[in-house]
């Protein structure tokens, strides 16, 4: 539910304490389901105090909305969808990203990292690519700070694919951004188990059509490892073209980007 709580004069401190007593007594299940919008720096922040989700309304003047993560404009004709991603940030809900015939895309979330591992664990996935941690309680503290830091502040990241038929964990696919280049960089990786299905393709082909329509990108890039033939192949069915042979951190790889 979003609550708008517009002010036209500034609550003084006595009826501030009153409407902070008042969230206090209401079961926070109740609270949970509310997203606040107001114009008031210190009723956003009594919010965020009792854990209720809170995105400031700037109206033009200077307030202090420190500690406060999501802003609004103004309140007429709100994007609800936007509001929807807020009150699922807050409450720790992963963002639906998009979905295709088979699969659909979502936010990572630590309880994927056991389904990660399986993935990892056949030595095929990570010829070309990182692995995971060894500790997987290392894993999911990389998780919960990626989700605060990374689709916290950009709003996109590496995310995971899902089978629609069962929910299964089936890999991970994402746009993600580099220190050296402007622009977003596709990555993917599929579990040796559903490839050889043009999982890895439908997936992909639809994030890029995200990263156009949603993120608003008009350029895409891919690294790959030059022996990595299974990558180059699906780049070029999704359009990507090669540009350059580069060095990154003492590695070589080949560059390849895509206009969307």
């Amino acid at each position: 539910m979003i609550t708008k709580i517009i002010l036209e004069e500034e609550l003084n401190t006595e009826e501030l304490q009153k409407l902070e007593i008042l969230f206090k007594e209401t079961q926070q299940d109740i609270l949970n389901d509310f997203l606040i919008l107001t114009d008031s720096p210190e009723l956003a922040r009594i919010c965020r105090k009792l854990d209720m989700a809170v995105a400031a309304v700037l109206s033009g003047e200077d307030k202090d909305f420190t500690g406060i993560s999501y802003a609004v404009a103004g309140t007429d004709d709100l994007d609800k969808g936007y509001l929807e991603r807020i009150w699922r940030r807050y409450r720790g809900i992963p963002w639906d990203i998009c979905e295709t015939a088979r699969c659909f895309v979502r936010e990572t979330t630590p309880e994927d990292v056991e389904s990660f591992y399986r993935i990892y664990s056949d030595k095929s996935i990570t010829a070309y690519m990182e692995n995971l941690f060894e500790d997987r309680d290392e894993e999911k503290r990389y998780i919960r700070d990626y989700i605060e830091m990374v689709y916290g502040f950009y709003g996109f990241g590496m995310w995971t694919v899902c089978l629609k038929e069962t929910g299964e964990v089936i890999g991970r696919a994402g746009l993600s951004m580099r220190e050296e280049f402007e622009e977003p960089e596709l990555g993917y990786v599929i579990g040796e188990k559903w490839q050889g299905r043009g999982i890895a393709e439908e997936v992909c082909r639809e994030i890029l059509a995200y990263g156009r329509d949603e993120l608003g990108f008009e350029q895409v890039r891919a690294l790959m490892h030059p022996e990595n033939k299974a990558s180059k192949r699906l780049c070029g069915k999704l359009g990507f073209c090669y540009k350059a042979e580069i060095t990154l951190d003492g590695e070589l790889y080949d560059l390849y980007t895509v206009e969307l």
